[in-house]
């Protein structure tokens, strides 16, 4: 149990390792307006090692978005372009014949990087798709006997539309399960699409994109994130959260076929932390668990036919389940 002047500690350490937060903030600013959340949940994963994947129409900026943070940090960028001819080997490398030395070496594919953007995963076949995912659960990849360390950070950034359901294949929930966050994208307002129209017409592409933190700073801000404080009722909150996706809500049971994961328990609470940081707090409140349970748990709940027959989706159900769960 940490005391007041501990939590008074981390508070004042947050806020000399979050600084950072505010200069790739800025940077990204430059190019990418509006859409003030969806850097905010990508610098989540940043902070977490998380994974996450962006659903929403073409052109929202999610591409940009994702290169432009890799730009801030100096990260090393591979952007996968999934399509149905892709193979496991156009994504993790392969063994090579050298006729010359009479050898096979290895040649590493795109995921060798520390942002990978995956962009509309969905179109290719779940062979690839779990080279991928196996890369992002174990951090190595294997090409032959030899096995290779991903570098830190590593974090996937995948895209999918969802209005296109020909020729795709749609995650399975297990797959789905391993991405910390699913963030939908929504349309810019009318004034910030005037300014993004503005921007494009006046010569978006002379804008350079400042390296404005390290590694360094980084991999330190993520050892603060892991001090934060958080309440033993903060976590009973994140459990009855996601226990009521399992039936424990009457009012949703009969909406869905099957709940969240206890995945979902430990990226919910990972994500609080993370947001409070954000925000320059050395411990997590309730409302920071509210701000980011949608993400968290929007895919990782099957709906029932009774939900689909009434147009009710996930985020309706999130919404139920935070209005009858009592806040502590």
């Amino acid at each position: 149990m940490q005391n007041s002047l501990d939590i008074e500690m981390i508070g004042q350490q947050v806020k000399l390792d979050n600084a950072f937060l505010t200069r790739i903030k800025a940077e990204c600013g430059k190019v990418i307006v509006g859409q003030e959340d969806m850097i905010e949940k990508l610098l989540i994963g940043l902070l977490t090692k998380g994974h996450i994947l962006l659903e929403g129409l073409p052109g929202l900026a999610k591409t940009l978005s994702i290169k432009t943070l890799a730009s801030t940090v100096g990260g090393k960028f591979s952007r996968i372009q999934f399509t149905p001819d892709l193979l496991p080997a156009d994504i993790i490398g392969t063994m090579i014949y050298n006729p010359g030395t009479n050898e096979f070496s290895v040649r590493k594919g795109p995921v060798f990087a520390n942002f990978i953007l995956a962009d509309e995963i969905n179109r290719a076949p779940a062979k690839v798709q779990s080279a991928l995912l196996e890369s992002m659960q174990e951090k190595q990849v294997t090409i032959g006997k030899e096995s290779f360390k991903l570098e830190e950070p590593f974090l996937v950034l995948a895209t999918q539309n969802p209005i296109e359901q020909e020729g795709t294949y749609p995650l399975p929930e297990a797959q789905l399960d391993r991405f910390m966050l699913k963030v939908k994208i929504d349309y810019p307002r009318k004034e910030e699409e005037r300014q993004i129209m503005r921007q494009n017409l006046g010569g978006q592409d002379a804008l350079v994109i400042n390296h404005v933190a390290s590694m360094e700073e980084i991999l330190r801000a993520r050892k603060t994130v892991s001090q934060i404080y958080m309440d033993e009722k903060i976590e009973t909150y994140i459990l009855d959260l996601v226990n009521a996706t399992r039936g424990e809500n009457k009012e949703v049971s009969m909406l869905i076929n099957f709940g969240a994961s206890p995945r979902a328990s430990i990226n919910l609470a990972l994500a609080a932390r993370a947001l409070a940081f954000i925000r320059g707090r050395g411990y997590v409140t309730p409302d920071d668990v509210r701000s980011i349970a949608k993400d968290v748990l929007r895919h990782r709940m099957g709906l029932s036919y009774e939900a689909e027959a009434e147009n009710i989706t996930q985020d309706d159900i999130v919404d139920k389940i935070l209005q009858a769960v009592v806040v502590p």
